[in-house]
């Protein structure tokens, strides 16, 4: 690769065959790959024989090492940003070096790949044609008045939530959005347990009050009617 630039690679989300073609290539070719844990990248990388050498760039240092990181590709050096899993910037490190990259005319080339809403969405049998990501909520500071705004919201809500959280985060879906409203939670997507539940919001909820949740989640809830 002669042409300075930074690749954005999606990893897979759980299942190793869901890594493309396209993504091991690239992989082989950067110079150096920023990883979110070089533990957990490592492992990937090892599974698919790519010796490039691995950069920490996460959440933690991402706001530290961004001027280097540019300086780096100014002078010619073709990288690679990858996370744990699926698509970087999308509720993973990734947009301020992208930012930073737009800013200062550096190329971008993001590739296709895992992303865990798309299939989440896509099976929930709620409208898909217009929809919100919303990530992760706020943990304290603005999650109420996020929360009576997304009430409002006519298109589907898409959010991640993780275990310890989900029941929380059930309950206040009831309190501002109706115990009547339709949601799909999906867990472990591409893995060996990926399940989905779909019901109302309080159907959900008292299953998961009763059944203790396991693994990542992707809640898909209907919009506002």
């Amino acid at each position: 690769m002669s042409e300075t630039k930074l690749y954005i690679v999606p990893t897979p989300i759980g299942n190793l065959d869901d890594m493309t073609l396209r993504a091991v290539k690239v992989l082989n070719q950067v110079e150096v790959i920023l990883a979110e844990d070089t533990r957990t990248s490592g492992k990937l990388l090892k599974h698919f024989n790519i010796k490039t050498p691995m950069q920490s760039h996460h959440m933690h240092n991402e706001h530290k090492v961004v001027d280097s990181l540019i300086k780096r590709l100014q002078a010619g050096t073709v990288m690679a940003l990858i996370t744990d899993a699926g698509t970087p910037a999308i509720s993973d490190p990734g947009f301020l070096l992208t930012r930073a990259c737009v800013e200062n005319k550096i190329k971008i080339e993001c590739l296709p790949g895992a992303t865990a809403f798309v299939p989440a969405l896509v099976n929930s049998g709620l409208p898909n044609d217009k929809f919100v990501f919303e990530g992760f909520l706020p943990p304290k500071k603005g999650r109420q008045s996020r929360l009576i705004v997304l009430a409002q919201e006519p298109r589907t809500m898409i959010f991640y939530e993780s275990p310890h959280k989900l029941v929380k985060t059930l309950s206040q879906f009831v309190e501002y959005f109706g115990a009547e409203r339709k949601i799909s939670a999906s867990r472990e997507l591409t893995k060996l347990y990926e399940e989905t539940l779909r019901g109302t919001l309080k159907e959900v909820l008292t299953h998961f009050e009763t059944t203790a949740p396991k693994g990542e989640f992707v809640l898909v809830v209907e919009g506002c009617k």
